[in-house]
């Protein structure tokens, strides 16, 4: 686990006690020195990409007038932008960059199942995207340039927004605090705070640690449906004690109680809902992307093994999601992916390894089993060696 934690003189401890989905936090210096892994001129090459989600939000100098363009964009576009007022957001820079994926370690303070992606916008003088709030937490690191971010109140899905642009804007603002943020400076926002955020120059890069939140809707309805996909058509709703009731048209709160007994029965299964939990929170931000490519080399056991006893190491890759729990009977479950793969008690310690630490080596993987684990997940590229 990692030992430097990007909150300055406050401890974790404090952080998650005092601020963690109550209140803003502004950390100077945060990452001193920082070195932005990726620049500009990166940033925009993977906007060119097809595989990479980017937007352009554009604005007049009054902030009338917003406009929304999808990538992937061309060489000409960004040749012929104005000279000010616009914003390039890329998504999920992680993904794609091994040195933006290690900035996501300084964050697994918060378990790393709960961890979204890393944005980054780069924006010319009065850039931004309006006032807004998200359903989720964000540590926002100013990364090159400056930033003014104003904080506002509590908003929901009942705000009043304005409905003829095509980002989501606040039109009710009333910023509360302002900060200019440097390189290096870091600004925690907890979920549904307003906030607003406009470049003051050039050039100015922000880093957006963004954090998974599930909606309670989206809970039950994956639930269900994992549910629902185990299910025989033949096991349904049954009242082999139906007696005669007065009032045919009535539902008696007998009924109400078998349906209940329904949704319980699921619910108390051993095991059913703590292995959905680990599928859906390892399921991968783009899982169109996920696999082996065509043309990937298959290797055996012996290979990976020989090749980590000979001192090498191996990596998550980037965009995959690893995530572990444990079992009453002193064994664990193995989340990967969306995947979810049964470990014995004597392979515990290395499902912990793989999940927590940045790299694992020959220690980290002592049985047979982990050797086969470590194998399978090598050939579906959720890891990756130093060759």
């Amino acid at each position: 686990m990692i030992s430097n934690f990007p909150l300055g003189d406050m401890s974790v401890e404090t952080f998650l006690r005092d601020y963690w989905q109550k209140k803003p936090l502004l950390i100077r210096n945060a990452f001193p020195d920082f070195e932005p892994p990726v620049s500009a001129d990166e940033l925009a090459g993977l906007a060119c990409e097809d595989d990479v989600e980017s937007r352009l939000v554009l604005q007049n100098a009054g902030g009338t007038n917003w406009e929304l363009e999808n990538g992937p964009f061309s060489d000409e576009r960004f040749s012929s932008l104005p000279a000010s007022h616009w914003t390039l957001l890329v998504q999920a820079v992680d993904h794609w960059v091994p040195e933006a994926n290690a900035l996501l370690e300084q964050f697994r303070f918060i378990p790393s199942w709960r961890i979204d992606d890393l944005m980054i916008s780069y924006a010319t003088k009065g850039g931004g995207v309006g006032p807004h709030y998200d359903n989720y937490d964000v540590f926002l690191i100013q990364a090159s340039g400056q930033r003014r971010w104003e904080i506002g109140g509590i908003f929901g899905e009942d705000s009043p927004r304005r409905d003829d642009t095509p980002v989501m804007i606040l039109p009710e603002w009333d910023a509360q605090e302002t900060f200019i943020l440097n390189p290096g400076d870091m600004l925690y926002v907890p979920p549904r705070l307003g906030h607003n955020g406009t470049a003051e120059s050039d050039n100015c890069m922000t880093y957006s640690v963004g954090f998974r939140a599930p909606s309670h809707a989206d809970i039950l309805r994956q639930f269900t449906d994992y549910v629902g996909e185990q299910l025989k058509s033949e096991t349904r709703y049954s009242d082999p004690d139906l007696t005669l009731q007065s009032s045919p048209g009535q539902i008696l709160q007998t009924d109400i109680e078998k349906v209940r007994s329904i949704m319980t029965t699921y619910l108390n299964e051993p095991d059913l809902l703590e292995n959905w939990f680990g599928e859906y929170m390892t399921e991968q931000k783009y899982p169109e992307q996920s696999g082996p490519s065509e043309d990937a080399e298959l290797y055996a056991v012996e290979v990976l093994t020989e090749y980590l006893e000979d001192g090498g190491l191996l990596y998550r890759s980037e965009g995959s999601r690893f995530a572990y729990r444990e079992k009453q009977d002193g064994g664990a479950v193995l989340f990967v992916n969306g995947i979810a793969c049964e470990i014995s008690p004597d392979s515990v310690d290395f499902a912990r390894a793989l999940c927590d630490l940045p790299a694992i080596s020959a220690i980290d993987v002592p049985t047979r089993e982990a050797q086969e684990v470590v194998t399978e997940l090598y050939n579906m590229e959720a890891l990756y060696g130093e060759e």
